[in-house]
């Protein structure tokens, strides 16, 4: 509310990303040199700017001045998310490749985690990943390494 009791108009978390992504391309930055601006990772930084995760308010503000953005930001990028999917499959190669891989590996994975610590989950809140590039004579490749905490089920 403002000075006179109304109500400010909000800006929404798909709003916030859509200025994000105009100021990015005007300021011509890669999510690196994002992330470095308000020092966290590109992976969380990108990850936040989608609304996939809620913004400390240091990092939001860290964040609006970096690209130049308005203070209405702040509030959408600190909000907490829904995490909602539009589609079951979806379409673009590359986020439909990494569903393939856990589709082809994910019962490997989760056999092998059980095997190595028990019958639980990994983290997807307290959680960290990096992509690398990695230079090959046959080919650049791509590493994704990602590390969570075990957590192990609850017996009762």
């Amino acid at each position: 509310m403002n000075a006179t009791g109304h109500l400010l108009p909000t800006m929404s978390k798909d709003e916030a990303t859509a200025l994000i992504l105009t100021s990015k391309k005007y300021f011509k930055l890669s999510w690196e040199e994002i992330g470095e601006k308000i020092g966290m990772s590109p992976v969380w930084t990108h990850s936040a700017c989608f609304g996939m995760n809620s913004m400390p308010r240091e990092k939001a503000e860290a964040l609006v001045k970096a690209l130049d953005l308005p203070d209405s930001c702040i509030d959408a990028l600190e909000e907490k998310p829904t995490k909602v999917w539009a589609q079951a499959v979806p379409t673009d190669p590359a986020i439909y490749r990494l569903y393939e891989i856990v589709g082809v590996y994910g019962p490997t994975i989760k056999d092998l985690v059980q095997e190595k610590f028990g019958d639980g989950i990994m983290s997807a809140i307290d959680f960290e990943m990096y992509i690398d590039k990695v230079e090959d004579p046959k080919g650049d490749r791509v590493k994704v390494t990602m590390s969570g905490k075990f957590l192990g089920y609850k017996n009762w």
